[in-house]
């Protein structure tokens, strides 16, 4: 049986419309990985249902977690060899590397790490200021404090950049342009899981590397799936401890 990958991406995940372009689509054309196959999203009719149809801060980042492991768990059971948390707060990312032996990559973590393999330093460009502190907190987490040179908000919600008309990508390219002149940043991370099918017309525009996390996590799963690795079960990320759960998350409980 072939290897898989699943990219459990729960920003779209959470929402019934289609989006008008998924980044993974374009790996079919880029040829078979080391995975065996293109990286993808499970069928939206499968998946749990539950949560913000948009993550705009710790509230909604919250409320998007419980379904995420429950991905993350069947696919465990369904043998999937990789996952992608496609939010750029990587949301539920300690939680998921507990329940999964599969390597689970977070797309900011991923976007940092693949920055500091082609720039000096680095400035994160994401949707609203709300999430600044989120990002800010991450790159201290990661230890990328002495890359980053700043965590910029271009001031338009998520679900913007699917509106046509709404100047979210004109304000993108107002703020990447700003953090040219202002950070002399040597790379722009795109801070949110919605900007990816910008990265390489923004980088042909601008100049320097413009990532896109979800990309540069996946390649991640596959680089560490073919070096035949996995998730270490020793310390902070050992399986939780079973015990019983109460009310709604009854169905969550550690066995």
């Amino acid at each position: 049986m072939p290897a898989r990958a699943r990219c459990e991406a729960h920003r779209r995940a959470h929402q019934p419309r289609q989006p008008q372009h998924d980044p993974l689509d374009d790996r079919e054309d880029r040829g078979r990985g080391p995975l065996g196959g293109v990286a993808r999203h499970r069928d939206p009719s499968r998946l749990a249902g539950h949560g913000p149809v948009s993550i705009e801060g710790p509230y909604d980042e919250a409320f998007c977690v419980p379904g995420l492991l429950e991905e993350i768990a069947q696919a465990e059971v369904e043998g999937f060899d990789g996952h992608v948390i496609a939010c750029f707060d990587d949301p539920g990312l300690d939680a998921a590397r507990q329940i999964a032996r599969a390597p689970v990559v977070g797309i900011a973590e991923a976007a940092m790490h693949t920055a500091c393999l082609l720039a000096g330093s680095f400035t994160i460009v994401t949707t609203l200021a709300r999430s600044v502190a989120t990002l800010e907190h991450l790159v201290h987490r990661y230890g990328f404090e002495r890359r980053c040179r700043r965590v910029r908000a271009a001031e338009f919600p998520v679900l913007a950049l699917e509106e046509p008309g709404s100047g979210a990508r004109e304000r993108l390219r107002a703020e990447i342009a700003r953090a040219l002149e202002e950070d002399r940043c040597e790379a722009i991370l795109l801070g949110c899981v919605g900007m990816a099918d910008l990265a390489r017309a923004l980088s042909g525009e601008f100049g320097l590397p413009v990532i896109d996390g979800v990309a540069a996590a996946t390649e991640l799963v596959e680089a560490l799936f073919g070096l035949g690795l996995s998730t270490s079960k020793i310390g902070g990320w050992a399986p939780p401890l079973a015990k019983p759960y109460s009310g709604t998350f009854a169905r969550f409980a550690p066995r």
